[in-house]
């Protein structure tokens, strides 16, 4: 399997953290009691995890990425960290009481598998927290009129709510709740549309080297136009227009509380 982010890895965490209301709306979704044991499913550099770890409960967390968990280790020696896939993992039936996978479903190949793994180490009546964007979401990030081929890839990978649903739903996990986040002034992780309101942060190459996006779809050519016409719209503030031009109330990200039967 060509595991992108063991070739991406090195230098994505610089510009990367655990945002404090991303972490506060998943523990108030998860509600993280103490002696109880949870799972962080691809957990990247373990931003999350290790945070989720200090306000309470036993914690697990696995990524396919050799990088990313070597990076993750050095975060926390509370968290059992371990490298696995998502469709295969060596975990024991209906052990964990709940779990949390932000910004990496788009990354597994097969959702079902993924989901009938996820399914299987949960308890019955656990919850999982997706943190993720719908395609008719990033249809609506303004990033789409400065790199209009890197958006398009990166909304063509994203499964949509109702491909999550009916992936999850077979294997006796049922969607919950769903709950529309929209970016923010004060956003510290710098993930894809974290500059929703700062588009200047785009500017900047060490930002853009922890978006996968920019790393994997956008080309040179593309890069270069993009960020030329994007610094002149800065300039003119002709970007306020564009940014009004792609308002939306659907959110931005979506938080997708998911129960077990």
């Amino acid at each position: 399997m060509n595991i992108i982010y063991d070739k991406i890895g090195k230098g994505y965490d610089t510009t990367r953290k655990a945002d404090p209301y991303i972490l506060s709306q998943l523990n108030r979704f998860l509600e993280i009691k103490e002696n109880k044991n949870y799972l962080d499913v691809a957990c990247g550099t373990g931003n999350y995890t290790s945070e989720m770890a200090r306000i309470g409960g036993n914690w697990s967390a696995f990524d396919q990425s050799e990088t990313m968990i070597s990076e993750a280790k050095q975060k926390s020696n509370v968290v059992k960290w371990s490298k696995h896939n998502v469709e295969n993992t060596n975990f024991k039936s209906n052990y964990f009481d709940g779990a949390i996978c932000s910004l990496a479903i788009h990354h597994f190949p097969n959702l079902s598998k993924a989901f009938n793994e996820i399914s299987r180490v949960l308890k019955p009546s656990s919850r999982m927290i997706l943190f993720t964007a719908t395609p008719e979401q990033m249809y609506g990030y303004w990033l789409n009129e400065y790199f209009p081929n890197m958006m398009k890839t990166s909304c063509e990978q994203m499964p949509t709510l109702t491909t999550i649903e009916n992936a999850m739903n077979i294997h006796g996990l049922t969607i919950e709740s769903t709950h529309p986040f929209f970016i923010t002034e004060q956003m510290q992780d710098f993930f894809l549309y974290s500059g929703k309101q700062r588009p200047d942060i785009y500017l900047e190459k060490q930002v853009r080297d922890g978006i996968s996006s920019f790393r994997n779809f956008c080309s040179k050519k593309e890069l270069n136009v993009g960020l030329s016409k994007l610094q002149s719209d800065i300039e003119t503030a002709a970007i306020n227009d564009v940014i009004q031009k792609y308002k939306n109330d659907i959110g931005d990200y979506l938080f997708i509380v998911i129960s077990k039967k």
